[in-house]
């Protein structure tokens, strides 16, 4: 080829190029003119909407809340929109929980915490079509401020909390938006399993539900949880406070093993190593040195174990019990129980709504206890396993699944959730533990199960400074670190027991639902960090 010709090919090429750049921007221009014309269309429009829309102050988006003023306004809560309130106008802030356009008229279903109310927003004197609109265009979850006329209905609203009464909306402003797409739906989080598979709809598994907490943690299944834990919390210190007992605060970071094992975070700490508390137990037990006789405590425990149970958490809230006794660590074992079953009648008596929406969920049987509670020997125990099948040594630990079949012998035999194991064999206690003084086989240590499940760890501590180095050293525990604690009870120490409770534990196990990490508002686990 010669070079004028490659030029000529090379010429033409470019002319060819030029004219689809010529095409393409021509192209361009016109999309952009539609564009632009469409705009213009829908601003007229929308001019003539506004022109004709009569109820344009009625609703709409409010400004970002800055606090910039503040209102006379009262706003009802929407579990207190009873029949007594009909014909009355209010306010309610809320959130979307679903929406349903028909007609001219929206039916909203608002939400705010358990409680959920049917609202209708109809076209009508107080309504434009363009105000219907806009309510059925908002996005589920945001976040709503509505005056309404209170209306009692005649036919009971099944799929809401408050079935007496609806509202007819007259203003509608969003205080925040929700993003349209959410990670996972409400309705679908609060299905009970199995339920709904027929029709292919879907149930959230954990994984996602912990992964996006902030909106999981808005279900009433959820709500219902950690009010109901937080009664756990109340419960706890009132009945305590009432028995004398006195709150005290404990250090997290620790200088040696609380509990002389090795499942303990270590922390950097400036120049040295320190770590997480696995427990308050010795500074519960310096406290009692101390003569505050009765001490309890509400904290963060961490455990460096790497389980990957139902019931394990790598760090936990411990309700911590500690007191001083007359003659027989049995006081104590009394105290603590009585504590629970306050905490268990309170719960009964205070929590109804709580226990039936998580039930709706999770169907569970209700939770039985005896006055006064049912204390049981390990022996006993070990009989009543054998008797059943199991093989067993006298002076083995229970194995979870014995401590399971136990609980379901315990509840068939004396119809109770709710007992004491006492007198467990020495060998599987810490070195702390006072020994049985009639059998140096046993001790004088107790754990206390809810439906087969231990709740609480405890036991008569020793309190004699030579006995506990004995003990220390049977263990192979290294003295130099634990000596402020043994030097502790150098100086006169009067007997003493105590156990601590885990929260989560308690209120799962209450509730009768099969994982910690649902009675835990954001559970840390060997495989989670996060959120």
């Amino acid at each position: 080829m010669t070079k004028e010709n490659v030029q000529g090919a090379g010429e033409e090429e470019q002319q060819a190029q030029s004219k689809k750049a010529l095409k393409k921007q021509q192209k361009e221009a016109e999309k952009a003119a539609k564009k632009a014309e469409k705009q213009a269309k829908l601003a007229t429009e929308q001019q003539e909407a506004d022109e004709d829309d009569f109820a344009k102050d009625r609703y709409g988006i409010c400004p970002m809340v800055q606090s910039q003023q503040k209102l006379d306004r009262a706003l009802v809560r929407v579990q207190d929109l009873t029949p007594e309130k009909a014909e009355q106008q209010i306010w309610v802030r809320a959130r979307i929980h679903t929406s349903r356009a028909k007609g001219k008229q929206c039916f909203l279903v608002l939400r705010h915490q358990q409680s959920t109310v049917q609202a209708l927003i109809a076209v009508g004197d107080r309504a434009s079509k363009q105000m219907v609109k806009f309510a059925a265009n908002l996005t589920k979850e945001s976040i709503i401020d509505v005056e309404a006329v209170v209306k009692k209905v005649e036919q009971k609203i099944e799929s809401c909390s408050q079935q007496d009464v609806e509202l007819h909306v007259e203003r509608i402003f969003v205080i925040s938006q929700s993003e349209a797409r959410l990670p996972l739906q409400l309705e679908d989080a609060v299905r009970p399993e199995g339920e709904g598979d027929e029709e292919g709809r879907a149930t959230v598994n954990q994984d996602t539900r912990l992964d996006n907490r902030v909106i999981d943690l808005r279900t009433t299944t959820s709500q219902a949880i950690f009010r109901l834990q937080s009664g756990v919390c109340q419960l706890f210190r009132d009945t305590l406070i009432n028995k004398g007992f006195v709150e005290i605060q404990t250090p997290k970071i620790i200088s040696a093993a609380s509990e002389g094992g090795a499942n303990v975070f270590t922390v950097s700490y400036f120049k040295t190593s320190a770590y997480l508390a696995q427990s308050p137990q010795l500074y519960k037990q310096m406290c009692i040195c101390a003569d505050f006789d009765k001490v309890f405590c509400v904290g963060p425990v961490f455990r460096a174990e790497d389980s990957n149970t139902h019931r394990h958490l790598t760090e936990f809230v411990g309700l911590d019990i500690e007191m001083a006794f007359n003659y027989h660590y049995h006081e104590v074992i009394d105290s603590i129980t009585d504590t629970m079953v306050q905490i268990f009648k309170g719960l009964r008596d205070r929590f109804q709504t709580e226990i039936q929406t998580v039930n709706k969920q999770y169907p569970s049987e209700p939770f039985k206890f005896l006055e006064p509670t049912l204390r049981l020997e390990y022996k006993e125990g070990v009989a009543m396993l054998r008797a059943a099948g199991v093989e067993m040594g006298d002076e083995e630990d229970l194995s979870t699944p014995n401590e399971k079949l136990l609980g379901r012998l315990v509840k068939e035999k004396y119809d109770t959730d709710f007992y004491v194991l006492d007198k467990y064999p020495l060998a599987v206690r810490p070195f702390y533990t006072m020994p049985d003084p009639n059998n140096p086989k046993y001790s004088n240590s107790y754990d206390m199960f809810m439906r087969g499940e231990e709740i609480l760890s405890g036991a008569q501590r020793v309190h004699d400074a030579q006995l506990l180095t004995e003990r220390a050293m049977h263990h192979g525990i290294d003295l130099e670190k634990i000596k402020a604690y043994i030097d502790s009870f150098r100086y006169g120490a009067p007997p003493h027991a105590g156990g601590g409770i885990g929260l989560e534990r308690v209120t799962m196990l209450y509730l009768g639902l099969h994982n910690v990490r649902q009675t835990s508002m954001f559970p840390r686990d060997p495989k989670r960090l996060t959120p």
